[in-house]
């Protein structure tokens, strides 16, 4: 079962620019709020592909709802099986598009170290080739 819930509403269509860019804080707020309301134990979250990768395909959707208890190494196996890569192909995930987080840790416990002022969690992905061969970074 895919413990992995995306928001039917925020596909990406033909919109462009990023998901900050084509909503006002204000409304993203009212978002979470009635996420949090309505699903409690899910962590919205907004995944997005990094402005400059060309390698890995953009996802269906931006907004997810996922588990709080998922861990960030589950969430990555999860986002990696919806893009449809290869075992070989390497990816990144960007916690605000700065850091990344312990593949150990939950993604309730990012959310509360990372989350953003509307109440989102903002997290980018990106190839290698858009890192070089930084032997810091985890790979996906």
């Amino acid at each position: 079962m895919n413990k992995l819930f995306p928001d039917q509403s925020d596909k990406h269509g033909g919109a462009t620019g990023t998901f900050k860019q084509r909503k006002t804080l204000a409304t993203r707020k009212e978002e979470v709020e009635n996420i949090r309301t309505k699903f409690p134990t899910k962590i919205p979250v907004i995944v997005e592909r990094y402005h400059k990768e060309s390698q890995l395909p953009l996802l269906d959707k931006t907004k997810f709802l996922v588990p709080q208890e998922l861990t960030v190494s589950q969430f990555l196996t999860i986002i990696r099986n919806r893009m449809h890569l290869g075992a070989n192909q390497a990816f990144y995930l960007l916690i605000n598009n700065r850091s990344i987080a312990s593949m150990s840790k939950t993604v309730a416990e990012v959310y509360l170290e990372s989350r953003d002022e509307d109440g989102f969690l903002y997290v980018t992905y990106a190839s290698q080739e858009m890192f070089g061969q930084c032997t810091s970074i985890l790979k996906g």
